[in-house]
């Protein structure tokens, strides 16, 4: 299986799914970016590609930067992916010509030492419990959308979870909860775009506008009433922030 799925020709514009998103799910981004070529990775482990064995954000950093052919891209980052993408432009300042980072924050779990332990047992209990990925995935991505999207939005993203593979996500939670970036995004040089939903409760708003902040020169948008998968709940909006800043 191929690292990218792509879509259209142009300058290279590469897009980093969440921990349980998928590459196909960026296809509407890219017939919304006329005269670009679209690049959605699949994670390492997703898609059917193979896992890094370690899994840790340096090592997905320069897997991405191996596996893209272009030179230089707009780089997207949701979620995980977003924490990926920041990675990346630490590491590969030179590759990025623009960054958008998406519904994603600069350290798993904030300050507080017991989210990660309760964030774990809720999405691994189910699993150890022995359902599969499908059985869980209602449970595990429900809920993340605002109360105005677009109705093919959460079975879209449900059925995405179902297909990821168990050990994929294991895998990707356990890096998940080893990032924290705060200290370093200072240093991000790329023209920054952070682009929040106004109701997302696993990046909140507040949260992406305080990275805005950190990181010089960064613009923030905030999308009234979206939760946390606006590329498929609001697309036209999302689209057009995208058109706009990468102009």
């Amino acid at each position: 299986m191929s690292a990218f799925l792509e879509w259209g020709e142009g300058p290279a514009v590469a897009c980093l799914h969440g921990i349980g998103g998928a590459a196909h799910l960026w296809e509407a981004t890219a017939a919304g970016l006329p005269g670009r070529r679209l690049l959605a990775w699949n994670q390492p482990g997703y898609g059917g590609t193979p896992l890094l064995d370690p899994l840790s954000f340096p090592a997905l950093a320069d897997a991405l930067a191996a596996q893209l052919d272009a030179p230089q891209v707009d780089l997207i980052g949701h979620s995980m992916g977003g924490m990926i993408a920041m990675e990346f432009c630490l590491r590969h300042p030179g590759r990025v010509r623009r960054l958008v980072l998406y519904a994603t924050t600069p350290a798993f779990g904030g300050r507080d030492p017991g989210f990660a332990q309760a964030f774990m047992a809720a999405r691994l209990g189910p699993l150890d419990a022995g359902r599969s990925m499908a059985e869980c995935a209602a449970d595990l991505a429900g809920g993340m959308c605002g109360p105005g999207a677009d109705p093919a939005a959460e079975p879209a993203i449900i059925a995405a979870m179902a297909e990821v593979p168990e050990a994929s996500y294991r895998a990707t939670l356990a890096c998940l909860a080893t990032f924290d970036r705060r200290s370093e995004i200072a240093g991000i040089t790329a023209p920054t775009l952070c682009l929040a939903g106004e109701l997302d409760r696993a990046a909140p708003a507040r949260t992406m506008e305080r990275m805005a902040q950190t990181i010089p020169g960064a613009r923030y948008l905030v999308v009234e009433g979206a939760g946390h998968m606006l590329h498929l709940e609001h697309p036209t909006e999302f689209q057009a922030a995208l058109r706009a800043f990468l102009a």
